[in-house]
């Protein structure tokens, strides 16, 4: 899964670069006096071909990062479960120290119903 994550990032950074490429192509093109027509439409067909793809991923990737940072469930993560047994031992704690209490104040109780006597 992981890696599977870092492959979609390197192709990402791969489209990246030929965004910054096929802009700096059009650029050139633009810059000359007589410029290619069909060499700046294919140009800028690539252009917008890696845009959009480069912003599908990183959306996707923005979404599942979303999903990990707000601690919703989701495959290949322990977090929740952790959380949830964090959590339940701190009650039982809690329930162990208020058991102790009372059982403290039962022997109190019972002493001094025996000294009654």
């Amino acid at each position: 899964m992981a890696n599977e994550r870092l492959r979609v990032l390197e192709e990402v950074e791969k489209d990246i670069a030929v965004v910054l490429q096929c802009a700096g192509n059009i650029v050139l093109e633009l810059s000359k006096d007589k410029h290619n027509a069909s060499h700046l439409d294919r140009q800028l067909v690539q252009f917008q071909t890696s845009i959009s793809r480069v912003e599908n991923e990183l959306g996707a990737q923005i979404r599942y990062l979303t999903q990990v940072a707000t601690g919703q469930p989701h495959e290949g993560s322990t977090y929740s479960t952790r959380k949830d047994c964090q959590m339940s031992l701190n009650r039982a704690e809690y329930a162990k120290v208020k058991l102790g209490e009372l059982g403290r104040t039962c022997e109190a109780m019972l002493e001094q119903q025996q000294q009654q006597i």
